[in-house]
């Protein structure tokens, strides 16, 4: 199949457009390089199959495609409240050029969508059928409610046009490529560790988060694509809970630090805990995350420690 990759020279992105290749198809990525890189996408600028394109899916383009994933968009909170204006056209104008798209050539479309749909939950863990708890006036609202309305326009363009559509909810992932300036927790605490720097914890750092390793969430992804008739959104994300003190001490035990914690005041409106409720991406996809914390982690460090010589 020919398939477009918006926001293919991202983290997520550009492992996505690796394993898309290595399995036959011709991938065309989108990026406007805002938080992608170039150096992501390097070894596959040489495959005849692989092709790159500097373009922000907030302007129109026409293409000839079989399937879209639309990934455009700054995922971490430094980044996507740096310009949060344009995070919003991101995730409603970018959509609705996508879902254009889908719907002149008959495409199939995948939305990668948040668990920051469900807010600061009241509900844990968190069904797909749980509505959330968003502030939409508050400073993550850019993106929260952003990829609310995300889902708005591809179940309108769904139910109106029948375009024929894919939610994924993304639980935390993390992995090689992450950004090391982007504020994620994984990406800072690593970064930290490898410094010699006390890790920073917000609070008490008893919140709790759910983190899949990228691989697993790739097998989610390309699976939903693929599963016939699933219209309604589905959790993808690693079960397994953690407080993220438990995090920063499995990172400092990798990276062999032991400089202590810093303590910093939460963040407004940081949830206190966020874990998926899998059982429609097991039922309907067969679908489960194989790869643990300590796994994940010890394939993550080394790129980290490469980045920063």
């Amino acid at each position: 199949m020919r398939i477009l990759v918006t926001g293919g020279a991202g983290f997520i992105g550009s492992h996505l457009c690796e394993r898309l290749v290595a399995q036959g198809h011709e991938v065309l990525c989108l990026d406007n390089f805002f938080t992608g890189r170039r150096e992501n996408i390097i070894p596959l600028l040489d495959n005849p199959h692989f092709e790159v394109m500097r373009h922000d899916v907030i302007e129109p383009i026409l293409l000839e495609v079989d399937q879209i994933y639309n990934l455009a968009c700054p995922a971490s909170p430094i980044h996507y409240q740096y310009n949060p204006v344009k995070t919003v056209k991101t995730n409603v104008m970018g959509v609705i050029n996508m879902l254009g798209l889908a719907k002149r050539v008959r495409a199939r479309i995948l939305q990668a969508s948040t668990s920051e749909v469900y807010g600061d939950p009241l509900e844990h863990p968190q069904k797909e059928d749980y509505k959330g708890n968003v502030n939409p006036i508050g400073l993550r609202s850019c993106y929260d409610e952003g990829k609310r309305l995300a889902e708005t326009l591809m179940m309108d363009y769904h139910r109106q046009s029948k375009v024929d559509i894919r939610i994924a909810r993304i639980f935390n992932t993390y992995g090689p490529r992450m950004l090391e300036n982007d504020g994620r927790v994984v990406s800072n605490f690593i970064v930290q560790a490898l410094r010699g720097e006390a890790v920073t914890l917000y609070g008490e750092g008893e919140q709790t988060r759910s983190f899949c390793y990228v691989d697993d969430l790739l097998e989610g992804l390309i699976r939903l694509m693929n599963t016939e008739n699933v219209h309604s959104p589905v959790n993808l994300g690693n079960p397994a809970e953690f407080t993220i003190r438990q995090l920063a001490e499995e990172v400092m035990k990798i990276c062999g630090s032991n400089a202590g914690f810093q303590y910093l005041p939460l963040p407004e409106d940081d949830p206190k805990q966020r874990r998926p409720d899998i059982t429609r991406a097991q039922t309907w996809l067969g679908w489960n995350p194989t790869i643990s914390l300590r796994e994940g982690l010890e394939r993550t460090v080394p790129y980290f420690k490469k980045r920063m010589k």
